[in-house]
């Protein structure tokens, strides 16, 4: 299993909105609205990093009102 933290940057006023329905995508472990430079961080899980990828690419950047996403990897040093 592979985890990462997605940061997400929205269009004004769209962060509750996305972070609704960012999660109900498969996958999508818990999203939070934030404040600073992110408008929503969510926790996705998948069996692989190519998983990942391509939710991340087919399903979550689609979202609309999306305009920017950063993945980082869960590591366990």
């Amino acid at each position: 299993m592979v985890a990462a933290y997605i940061l997400i940057q929205t269009e004004v006023g769209k962060a509750a909105e996305v972070a609704r329905e960012v999660a109900s995508i498969d996958g999508i472990v818990c999203a939070d609205d934030v404040t600073g430079p992110y408008d929503v961080i969510i926790r996705a899980e998948a069996e692989t990093v190519d998983a990942l990828g391509q939710m991340v690419v087919s399903k979550v950047q689609l979202v609309e009102g999306i305009t920017r996403t950063v993945t980082c990897p869960v590591v366990h040093l």
